[in-house]
């Protein structure tokens, strides 16, 4: 079981991660947002690309749902924290940020 106190703690370890406000959630970001907090601290949003979406959803559908927009399909997942070990947690965070901190291609 995860917490919103895990979340943030593994987040900040990634390289080039700052916390900032985003809306009414926390944003994690290393260039660009990869993940969300919600402000109860229940539910985060990962950015996702399509395919891995499929896969977090697949293998994890009580953690991980598209959320329900057009953000959802282009690959932006909620997860619930508390179904999550500290591994699943830490390979989401590790999966969104890669893509995350990657310098863009020119």
């Amino acid at each position: 079981m995860s917490t919103s106190h895990d979340l943030r703690r593994i987040a900040l370890s990634l390289q080039g991660t700052i916390e900032a406000p985003h809306f009414d959630r926390i944003a994690f970001k290393a260039r660009r947002i990869y993940v969300t907090l919600a402000s109860d601290g229940r539910t985060a949003n990962f950015k996702f690309t399509p395919e891995q979406q499929e896969f977090k959803c697949l293998t994890h559908p009580a953690a991980f749902s598209p959320v329900p927009n057009g953000w959802g399909k282009r690959g932006a997942t909620t997860a619930i924290l508390a179904e999550l070990s500290l591994t699943e947690l830490e390979d989401a965070l590790r999966l969104a940020w890669t893509a995350a901190a990657a310098k863009p291609s020119r």
